[in-house]
This record gives structure tokens, sequence and C-alpha cells, in this order.
């Protein structure tokens, strides 16, 4: 049986999709697939089964059903982070080698997923490096392009775990970054000992949020157009340049929210006539009745929040960058850049499958 932990150098670096991608491509191809996410941060309970959400959410990707209490064995509360921190951390990696072992029965492959980093958990003695060690597992570890990528982080772990390393995944590279990758830092890495096993290129529609949730998450509402909530976003835009700027810049960023401030009808009108998937009027502050109107014939959503224009771009970066992957056309899109840009055979080979 081969035990696979994906890990990270960083929380939200597409722990879920890599698992999700690979649960669904072992099984294609008949591989008896088990999952389990050893520490989670997200408590759920549904009627008397406590888990965790993203968990819970992979298993249903993955169409299986075993007792989310084993599938995640700790869980992070704030009453846990006070023991912990308070010095009564008691063994909780016994539980996890136990349960790992009884999902792991008649499975041809365990998938194990982290949470947060390769070193989240420490405090209590579960991080990812811990647990590989103790189940004797193997580690692939993803790395997403945020400004740069975590090489040395990746060159130390491979130093720690040795052979336990199988390899990296370097996910969500822009287009302008590629070159680089696959000509110094992936050459680098593999002097080093790291395997890359796949390059994941960006793809806009992984980051991408509806309108409605976008409204929700920044804690504003939808004020016109309401019906078409569905829209999808993928980037945003600041509105606070004289109105020429601003058309250049948004010809060149399609499908991007527009932040602009209540009182810039001008820029509003602009966005709205290049058909932006939503405005987001900050300061908190209607927008007048042509806008209102036009905002409704174009069927382009409105959502109009407290904030200024910096704080929510701020937190728009925020969003974007760590928006769960939850909708259907996402899981596939997914699952097939994972398919298309990972190395099967290699970790296969490398795993005994």
């Amino acid at each position: 049986m081969a035990g696979i932990y994906i890990g990270s150098t960083a929380g939200y670096s597409g722990k879920n999709m890599v698992v999700m991608g690979l649960g669904l491509k072992l099984q294609k191809e008949g591989y008896n697939v088990g999952y389990m996410k050893p520490v989670g941060a997200m408590p759920i309970t549904v009627g008397d089964r406590s888990g965790d959400e993203d968990a819970r959410f992979v298993q249903d990707v993955l169409g299986l059903d075993d007792d989310p209490a084993a599938v995640t064995p700790v869980l992070v509360t704030q009453d846990f982070k006070i023991r912990a921190f308070g010095g009564h951390c008691q063994d909780l990696m016994t539980p996890i080698e136990e349960n790992y072992k009884r999902l792991s029965q008649g499975r041809d492959a365990m998938l194990i997923a982290g949470s947060g980093s390769m070193y989240s958990g420490k405090y209590c003695g579960v991080d990812g490096v811990s647990v590989v060690k103790r189940l004797g597992a193997k580690a692939m570890v993803i790395d997403r392009f945020h400004k740069e990528l975590n090489y040395d982080y990746l060159a130390v772990l491979r130093e720690e775990l040795g052979e336990a390393m199988i390899g990296a995944v370097l996910n969500d590279i822009p287009p302008t970054f590629m070159d680089e990758v696959q000509s110094m830092i992936k050459p680098f890495l593999e002097r080093k000992g790291v395997k890359v096993l796949g390059v994941i290129p960006k793809d806009p529609l992984m980051g991408a949020i509806k309108v409605g949730d976008l409204a929700q998450r920044l804690g504003g509402k939808v004020i016109s157009a309401a019906s078409k909530a569905e829209r999808v976003v993928e980037n945003f835009l600041i509105g606070t340049m004289q109105v020429e700027n601003f058309m250049t810049h948004f010809r060149k960023n399609k499908n991007s929210a527009i932040i602009v401030g209540g009182d810039r009808s001008d820029v509003q009108l602009v966005a709205l006539e290049g058909d932006c998937p939503c405005l987001v009027l900050t300061g908190n502050l209607y927008p007048n009745d042509i806008i209102l109107t036009r905002s409704e014939v174009l069927e382009i959503p409105i959502i109009m929040v407290r904030e200024d224009t910096y704080t929510v771009a701020k937190r728009m970066e925020t969003i974007l960058s760590r928006h769960k992957l939850r909708d259907v056309i996402k899981i596939r899109q997914g699952a097939q850049l994972v398919s298309s840009s990972i190395d099967f055979e290699y970790l296969k080979q490398v795993t005994g499958l």
C-alpha cells in the first residue's frame, strides 16, 4: 500500500486540488484510493459526526464514506490551542497512526492531506514532517508561486526528509515566470535532490469567485442586478485613476471586478459599458440613478461596501488567493490541470503503485 502525504510550503497552496486530482486520476486507473487529513482546522459537525470541513468535501468528491473522526483525528479548535500552548498536549500521533492503519486496509493507495505548511502543528507534535516520518509515508510538497517560489524551503525539506520526500509540485506559475522556472529553478532544485514532479500553470478560473460569494466575503451587499450574482470574478482592478488611464488598464483586464469609490460615476459608467463582471463601490456611497439603471439594463451587479478602496483591495487580494475549491467546474478544471501537469508514471514508480 502506497502512502502519499501531500504537504506544502505555506497554507492555501493547492493541496485540496492536488489531492482530488491525484485521487480521481488513480481511481480512473482502477486503484482503490483511501484518504486522510490527520489534522483539521475547520471543525464541522453533520448529524452526530464531527470532522473537518475540507476533509468532508474531498471525501464527497472521491466518493468515500469513512468516519470523519477517523479521517481527521485531530481537530484544532480554540480550546485545543489553549491546552496545547499551556503545556497540556497529549500524545496525538498515536490516534493518527491507528486511524491511518485502519483506513489503509484494503487500499492500493492512501492520500494524506497536510494542513497549513509542512511545519504547521509543530507546537503540538503533529507537523507534516513528523507525520510523514511516523507513518512511513512518501511526501510530495506543493510550492505555490506568490511573488516568488520558496525554493530554499524545498531544499531544507529534502535535507530533513531525505528519500521520503519524493518531489515537489510548483503551482500557479504565471506565464511570465515559466521560462525562469524551467531554465533556472527546476534545474537548481533537482541538483539539490528535489525532483520536480510537475509545474502547474496559473489558471484564472482556479482563483475565480462568484459575485454573490464575493459580496459575502467582503461584508457588503449586492444592490443592483442581484439576479446575476452567479457571474464570475477572476481578478480586480482599482478605479482611482483618471478615466483615460483607467480605460487603458481596463481593456487588458477583462473579467476583473472594478473597485471604485461610490462617488466616481465616470469610472463606474466606463466599467459597466465595458462589461466588467461587477462593480465594488467603496465608502458606503450609493451610486446615482444613471449608474443603477445601466447596471440593471446591462445585468452587471453592483456590490456596496463600507470600507475605503485601499482596504477593500487588500481584502480582495486575500480572498482571491484563498478562495476554496468548491464549484464543480473548478474541480474538473483542477483535476485536469493536475492530471496533465504531474509525472504520474514517476509517482507510481517511486511509491510502488
